[in-house]
């Protein structure tokens, strides 16, 4: 499924009590990726920056009220109605609250936590908040309370999670100590095949931007290709989300933005492997095909073997 700009802001506005219409800019830039090929709209961007100095009032994260705010009613709306009807499993970047039990769709049947701190366990408040959301909601999923880093999901397996959310939490990561890139690289590595990852971050950490990371992610662990010997070429990389959307996030003086990453079906596979996954893959769907033929000739044969038992019956009913 190939995200769209109106896509990704029509599900947003209206489908929440949370979010206005103008949560997303208009004038925005977008991006999709679809089979390898970047297409950018450049439109200006309205994103209002705070400048050099902070809002006084300043919640956690070290964000401003009016950010804070507004990239929790983006958030909300955004992991509401981008997780998929099917997704059964999903788990959360830098669990602080109970607010992701409120914010998963009830479809959703397993909510899996992890730490922004420096050790990676969850605070008792944390804890509290998520068990008090969890009996207050009717049918919210199961929380799977987890001690584990975000940059380091030791505790789940490879292709075993559905949707993974991140909610403000890199620059938190950041503050800690933990690398926000091996948390993208670890989401990637827990999603099942064609997964989801949902996001809500500052756009730049540390002079780098987030979105283009995700956007470029090539690899999910931490070593780097090796570079080819000389007079060799080099193998053909393939990104790990195969289609990215995204939107600006409007009105707020830390700039963010939002967006909603699908992980490729043959994400991480050797050119090699994906060969022979295509291979595989065709001859399953000529199977396919021949079962579909052969289905197709039995019916016209019992259509033509009812016409002649009627046409029999007829004739020796003249007779």
């Amino acid at each position: 499924m190939a995200f769209s700009r109106a896509a990704l802001l029509g599900v947003l506005v209206g489908a929440s009590s949370l979010v206005t219409a103008s949560a997303f800019a208009p004038s925005s830039s977008f991006v999709t990726r679809s089979s390898n090929v970047n297409v950018v709209a450049k439109n200006s961007r309205n994103v209002v920056s705070g400048g050099g100095g902070r809002s006084s009032l300043e919640l956690r994260m070290g964000l401003d009220i009016v950010t804070y705010l507004r990239t929790e009613f983006i958030s909300a709306a955004l992991v509401t109605n981008q997780t998929p009807k099917s997704a059964d499993v999903c788990l959360q970047l830098g669990t602080e609250d109970g607010r992701a039990v409120t914010f998963i769709p009830r479809t959703i049947n397993e909510l899996m936590t992890s730490s922004a701190e420096a050790d990676g366990t969850l605070s008792v408040a944390t804890r509290r908040q998520l068990k008090q959301q969890a009996e207050r909601r009717t049918g919210a999923a199961k929380v799977s309370y987890m001690d584990q880093r975000c940059d380091d999901l030791k505790l789940v397996k490879d292709e075993s999670v559905d949707v993974v959310i991140s909610m403000q939490a890199a620059a938190k990561m950041m503050e800690n100590g933990q690398d926000w890139k091996r948390g993208v690289r670890e989401a990637a590595r827990v999603l099942k095949p064609g997964g989801r990852f949902l996001f809500v971050e500052q756009t730049t950490l540390g002079g780098e931007s987030y979105l283009d990371y995700v956007d470029t992610l090539y690899t999910m662990t931490d070593e780097e290709p090796e570079a080819p010997k000389e007079g060799e070429e080099e193998k053909e990389r393939f990104p790990i989300f195969e289609e990215v959307g995204y939107d600006d996030v409007d009105k707020v003086f830390t700039a963010h933005v939002a967006g909603v990453a699908v992980k490729s079906m043959d994400a991480g596979m050797t050119p090699e492997e994906r060969m022979v996954k295509q291979v595989e893959d065709e001859k399953e769907r000529m199977a396919e095909l021949s079962i579909s033929a052969f289905e197709r000739g039995a019916k016209k044969r019992r259509k033509k073997r009812k016409k002649r038992t009627t046409e029999e019956m007829a004739e020796e009913a003249q007779a």
